[in-house]
């Protein structure tokens, strides 16, 4: 059973940068395709970016160029880098993994996934 942990979510003012962090245990991250997703009030779940060792990194049109997506394989750990941050990129932000390749953006496909880390953008 995989458990992730996210961190690193909080307030800043359009423009800020925040870098989320997830923790996994119970899976190496290097076999598997790790994710966000964001969901914002009101709003349907949304992938945000996505990396598989040995594939390439995935990423939504509307954090493309601002977002970065990265791992450390040592740590089992992924990030998610994120700049100019915008207002309506305010969301509780989740790390999900799956085993499978494929698809990247559909939240459906992961069976695991963290409790959330929110990002308030003002």
């Amino acid at each position: 059973h995989v458990q992730l942990v996210e961190s690193g979510g909080g307030s800043v003012q359009a423009g800020g940068s925040l870098r989320l962090s997830c923790i996994a245990s119970g899976d190496t991250i290097s076999r598997t395709t790790m994710a966000w997703f964001r969901q914002a009030p009101g709003l349907e779940r949304e992938g945000v970016a996505a990396i598989r060792s040995g594939v390439g990194v995935f990423y939504a049109d509307s954090v493309k160029g601002r977002f970065t997506i990265s791992q450390d394989n040592a740590k089992n750990t992924v990030y998610l880098q994120t700049n100019s941050l915008k207002p309506e990129d305010t969301a509780m932000y989740y790390c999900a993994s799956k085993a499978a390749c494929g698809i990247w953006y559909r939240g459906d496909l992961y069976p695991y996934r963290g409790q959330g880390t929110q990002v308030t953008v003002s």
